[in-house]
């Protein structure tokens, strides 16, 4: 049975104390400090950027969401950097972000010193219409890897995957991703093998990855989020035992 462990703190502290090459994959949904088209817009509350029809429901705002293009470049290479060094040689890394941090995401995993790999696409199944222009309807997942992949694997994930945006029962954060989602994305990990999150948030890329038979260690430094996550992992685990 898959296990898991849901540390509490800020990421980089909490990264810091984990041993080297003790992870097989990195696949995580950092705080985008993005929304809007200005610096101006980045300062707003996450409750209010990424407000949806189920926003109300999903347990309110977070920290981290408003750091201006560099630092939010700097940020993302310290912590990528962290990573690194606690993956296994060969291991992997996934990033969520959007159109907005694209171009620093890619940045930042080279800088961290992942070898990247490039680009795949989450396509929702709704998105935000832009007048005269295209649908926002699609977020990305830079992904990259620890040194040379291991040739061994006979893993083939799509490039795109489509499923629509978590709601509901399953929206339990205000930028939740869909556990379908990350059930997909975590086999990026061997069968057995360890996913590290190091922006759990409520736990979605945890239930994702033990639904898909891989064990989890989640990090998270907000109280209310920490305590959803392990709630939900603890339900998941039990209904896999």
């Amino acid at each position: 049975m898959p296990s898991w462990q849901m540390l509490k703190g800020d990421a980089l502290a909490v990264l810091r104390d984990l041993p080297d090459a003790s992870v097989d994959a990195v696949v995580t949904d950092p705080p985008y400090s993005s929304g809007g088209m200005m610096r101006s817009d980045r300062n707003g509350d996450p409750s209010k950027k990424y407000v949806s029809t189920d926003a109300a429901q999903a347990g309110g705002s977070f920290s981290g969401d408003n750091r201006d293009q560099r630092s939010f470049a700097y940020w993302e290479t310290l912590w990528l950097a962290q990573c690194l060094r606690v993956t296994k040689p060969g291991g992997i890394v996934v990033v969520f972000t959007d159109w907005r941090q694209l171009p620093s995401t890619t940045d930042a995993v080279q800088a961290g010193g992942w070898v990247w790999r490039g680009v795949a696409t989450w396509a929702k199944t709704t998105g935000r219409p832009v007048r005269g222009g295209f649908r926002n309807q699609s977020e990305f997942m830079v992904w990259g890897s620890n040194g040379p992949m291991p040739k061994a694997s006979d893993t083939y994930l799509p490039g795109v995957i489509q499923t629509s945006i978590a709601r509901g029962a399953d929206k339990h954060h205000i930028t939740a991703k869909p556990v379908d989602l990350m059930q997909v994305v975590t086999q990026v990990a061997p069968p057995g093998g360890i996913v590290l999150d190091p922006f759990a948030g409520s736990g979605s890329t945890g239930v994702g990855a033990l639904l898909a038979g891989r064990d989890f260690i989640g990090v998270e430094m907000t109280d209310h989020y920490h305590a959803v996550a392990v709630d939900r992992l603890t339900a998941t685990a039990e209904q896999a035992a």
